[in-house]
């Protein structure tokens, strides 16, 4: 999450809006969130895992919002040093991501109103678009245009989670995954639209940004209902109580208060 001060002419740095933008995916996900804590649908007496998985993530996000107040005040070489440790906690968030999604599938607690098999597949793969789209970020970290717009994007995954639990999920079965999807291509839409509202043109980066999101949800969309993906799920749940979950047909719901979320 280094970023070069010097802009590509014609976008300029755009400081205020990046922040401003960074601050809205924040308060997203932590409303998402805070909303399930209260009411009751989650609560703090949780595995240690969850618990890992809140720090990690919650910590990027807080990051994420802090380096772009360092970039808006100028201080880029504090900015700078921070971004290496923002690289290395995106890989964490990686291995964190995965193995709290395989968690999950093996012991048969995925959300009733996702396909299990569809759930393996879109939360594995979303985290992996997010450590991409980071990565890629990083090796343009010099190419500030290009670096800023990958990270928001890489930013945008992220609300997916949140958006699952600020929607009204258990109403958008059998289609409750791609409205999470539409909601996160929120932000990356707004940068189009800023871009063109200002510079009149649209930079590459959303492109290839945008590309990554739709390409890894269609693969999501695609994946489970293959012999790949079949096979990955029954892999994945060998020898676990998630084995006798049907992968291809939505669990039942809760009998208490209806758990949403991603």
């Amino acid at each position: 999450m280094a970023t070069q001060a010097t802009p590509q002419p014609g976008y300029g740095r755009d400081d205020r809006f990046f922040l401003t933008m960074a601050i809205a995916m924040a308060l997203t996900i932590v409303a998402g969130f805070s909303l399930q804590l209260a009411a009751g649908r989650s609560s703090f007496a949780s595995p240690p895992l969850v618990h890992l998985h809140a720090i990690t993530f919650f910590g990027f996000i807080a990051l994420y919002v802090v380096q772009n107040v360092l970039v808006t005040r100028g201080s880029i070489a504090l900015h700078r040093r921070l971004g290496w440790i923002g690289a290395v906690w995106a890989g964490g968030m990686v291995g964190v991501g995965v193995t709290i999604t395989v968690n999950m599938v093996r012991n048969g607690t995925t959300p009733f109103f996702f396909l299990p098999a569809y759930f393996l597949v879109m939360n594995s793969l979303s985290i992996l678009c997010f450590g991409g789209l980071v990565a890629a970020a990083i090796l343009l970290r010099r190419r500030t245009e290009w670096h800023r717009r990958l990270l928001l994007c890489a930013v945008a995954v992220l609300t997916g989670p949140a958006f699952g639990r600020l929607l009204p999920m258990p109403l958008l079965i059998p289609h409750a995954g791609w409205w999470v999807f539409a909601a996160a291509m929120i932000w990356p839409l707004i940068g189009i639209f800023a871009d063109l509202r200002r510079r009149g043109a649209v930079h590459p980066a959303w492109g290839w940004g945008v590309a990554a999101l739709v390409v890894t949800q269609l693969a999501t969309v695609l994946i489970p209902a293959t012999p790949l993906g079949i096979a990955i799920y029954d892999a994945v749940t060998a020898g676990y109580p998630g084995v006798e979950v049907p992968p291809l047909e939505f669990p039942p719901p809760p009998a208490g208060p209806l758990i949403t979320g991603r």
